[in-house]
């Protein structure tokens, strides 16, 4: 379950991960009562589950009630990606001098929690770690042994985080560590961790998924369940029992098995494009299966091509056939479709779909032939 970055902070600040002040609202009028219990300048910032709120116009800065009231009516119900806003995040300005990250995930091949750390935040990690890998110092924390004051201390010296940062950081880093254990969270993210002009250092945002494998542990999260459902795609495919995360691309993608539709999405970036999402039909695919995962992909309107990458192992590729060719007759799809079949029943599947394939249904002999046409009708100009 992914946080809101209100909700994350507020879990923050459960472990004594010092935040900004703020408080959350819903209503223009909602932002002005937050407003008026709080210090100017402020800050009034889009609660969306993806990045870009700036760029988009999604964080403001307010120096008086007045201000606040104007951002708060433009940004709710702005679209952010595909992300409408209904709620906001009002907080008390930060003077910045430095700006650093840091988090913690699991490293599943090797058993062991890593974290990440690099003075240099603000920023994409990912653009980071493409321009200055350098920058990012990684920490494999036995889940045994945990981490003490002490190998934190030596973490943010590694990472040379400005001298005056270093102890209040250490100490955050700790907290940091056990709101991500104790917390039951799949990754618990600070970007950027901030040192103020007058010397502190504090969560200026928080990105916090929670392990729902944990949720018996943990009642109090039954509040933000019921926010978890805010990206429209992902509901609609958990009411059909389909294996979705949305993203904010517009090559929509149907893969059958988890690690064939990440490598659709890595071949699918190979090619210059971007994925609207990550969908795995699963094994055992049958033609109504098959007819859903068409109809979720469609629905998203940020997409432009479908990619459907089969490879028939117990999947019957002329199953996913008699799926494509029913979702054909149900659904108005208005993206192009791009097919690569192959492996189990191939041959007869791509005999079925002979005769419906035309410039909106595309058949690719390999994956990245398949993925260049998929992200090249996704860049044309649209019709009409």
């Amino acid at each position: 379950m992914d946080l809101f970055e209100y909700q994350g902070k507020q879990y923050f600040a459960r472990y004594g991960i010092p935040v900004s002040p703020g408080g959350e609202a819903e209503t223009v009028d909602q932002a002005m009562t937050v407003a008026e219990g709080l210090e100017f300048p402020l800050v009034v910032k889009a609660q969306v589950r993806v990045g870009g709120r700036g760029k988009a116009g999604g964080i403001q800065l307010a120096d008086t009630l007045d201000e606040v009231r104007t951002h708060a009516t433009n940004i709710l119900g702005m679209d952010i990606k595909g992300h409408t806003v209904h709620r906001l995040w009002i907080e008390r300005s930060s003077d910045i001098a430095k700006e650093y990250y840091v988090s913690f995930t699991l490293d599943r091949p090797n058993k062991v929690y890593i974290g990440m750390l690099s003075k240099e935040g603000g920023v994409e990690i990912e653009t980071v770690a493409e321009e200055n890998p350098d920058a990012i110092i990684k920490l494999s924390i036995n889940p045994l042994d945990g981490l003490s004051l002490e190998t934190a201390a030596k973490w943010v010296a590694d990472a040379d985080l400005d001298e005056e940062a270093r102890e209040q950081a250490a100490a955050l880093i700790v907290k940091l560590y056990t709101c991500y254990v104790e917390g039951d969270c799949d990754l618990a993210e600070i970007n950027p961790l901030i040192l103020t002009t007058d010397g502190v250092v504090r969560a200026l945002d928080a990105k916090v998924t929670l392990d729902v494998n944990a949720t018996y542990r943990h009642p109090e999260w039954e509040v933000w369940s019921a926010t978890d459902t805010e990206d429209e795609r992902e509901a609609m495919a958990k009411e059909k029992g389909l294996n979705y995360i949305g993203l904010d691309g517009s090559v929509g993608i149907i893969a059958n098995g988890a690690g064939l539709a990440m490598s659709t999405l890595d071949v699918v970036q190979q090619a210059g494009g971007t994925a609207a999402n990550f969908l795995d039909i699963g094994g055992g695919a049958n033609a109504d299966l098959m007819t859903a995962a068409m109809e979720v992909v469609n629905a998203d309107p940020a997409v432009r091509s479908i990619f459907v990458n089969i490879f028939g192992g117990i999947t019957r590729v002329d199953e996913v056939a008699k799926g494509i060719i029913e979702a054909l007759r149900r659904v108005d799809i208005t993206s192009p479709i791009v097919l690569r079949l192959d492996g189990t029943n191939a041959v007869e599947g791509r005999a079925l779909l002979e005769p419906h394939l035309n410039a909106q249904l595309i058949s690719e002999p390999t994956m990245l032939a398949a993925a260049r046409r998929a992200v090249d009708l996704a860049a044309a100009p649209k019709e009409g």
